[in-house]
């Protein structure tokens, strides 16, 4: 695991060195709240999800590689099949419950090793813009690494690629928040009934970031 996180390291630091400077001016991103996100250590970004820019987004706010769980099907087309997997895109099968429960497995390893997870908990993307019913993965990640869970709430990127837009349009603006981290290890109960507890406090703090200009 740790040889596969430099290499993708190293793709995405090369990636970002080249890249990210003119999509921040392009994209016009603007970061807010990151100072509740850890130098180093583990680490599990929760954001809503609204546009297959928020990947783009969330990776291009913070500086250290990040993963996160993307569909297989990017992996066939010629426009991402490169991208994402430099971004940190572990590939799931959606139809297949094994292959998708093999990817959390894959998400937890990446904690143990001090990475930084990014997690949608609605699974899919909003096509109204509002925030979904969650599933409680993220609860069951920070239970079972003990990792913080950091909200995020990302505002725009539904105007730079709306669902259906082949590619993103420039020169409007997104904003990524990211809140205080919630501690998985302070919450009381079953295991089901934290992790159902743990998602819904990170839905709540995800809703007040997407809401309110001044949440972060």
């Amino acid at each position: 695991m740790g040889d596969r996180n430099t290499q993708r390291g190293w793709q995405a630091r090369l990636l970002f060195a080249v890249g990210g400077p003119l999509c921040r001016r392009v994209f016009r991103l603007r970061v807010e709240g990151f100072e509740h996100v850890p130098a180093e250590g583990p680490a599990i970004i929760a954001a809503n999800h609204v546009s297959f820019f928020d990947s783009v987004a969330l990776a291009l706010a913070v500086p250290r590689p990040l993963s996160f769980v993307g569909k297989v099907e990017y992996l066939r087309s010629w426009k991402t099949r490169r991208l994402l997997p430099a971004l940190g895109m572990i590939p799931v099968d959606r139809d297949s419950p094994k292959r998708a429960y093999g990817a959390l497995q894959t998400a937890v390893e990446v904690l143990v090793d001090n990475g930084l997870f990014a997690i949608y908990p609605e699974g899919t993307r909003s096509r109204d813009g509002h925030l979904g019913a969650a599933h409680t993965g993220v609860g069951h990640l920070g239970l079972a690494t003990g990792a913080s869970i950091i909200p995020a709430g990302i505002v725009g990127t539904g105007q730079i690629q709306p669902p259906g837009a082949r590619l993103p349009r420039p020169f409007r603006q997104a904003i990524v928040r990211f809140g205080s981290p919630i501690d998985p290890g302070g919450y009381e109960g079953s295991r089901g009934e934290r992790r159902r507890r743990i998602t819904d406090d990170v839905m709540a703090a995800i809703g007040q970031l997407t809401s309110d200009p001044a949440a972060a």
